[in-house]
């Protein structure tokens, strides 16, 4: 007998270190930093919310307490991205 596969899984994701300039995420093996200048809206989120973070596919990030869906590669690349927040 084979037990069914419970809850959808995600990727390891982990918040690394938060710094007066914005934090560090490590996705899997790649270590990345979410500047508070190019994604304004985590500046004032407390450290549990902004470590309560799902990685549901390999190019989405989530924030349930935030309610912040982000694409790994507007980390990267937030020029691309002109939807930014302007706070």
């Amino acid at each position: 007998m084979k037990s069914a596969q419970r809850g959808k899984p995600t990727l390891a994701v982990e918040v690394t270190n938060v710094s007066t300039h914005g934090f560090w995420l490590m996705l899997g093996d790649m270590e990345k930093f979410v500047a508070f200048d190019n994604f304004p809206w985590f500046r004032e989120a407390s450290i549990a919310q902004l470590t309560e973070v799902d990685w549901p596919s390999a190019q989405h990030l989530y924030w349930p307490s935030l309610d912040i869906d982000l694409a790994v590669e507007s980390i990267d690349h937030p020029e691309q991205f002109p939807l930014l927040s302007k706070v």
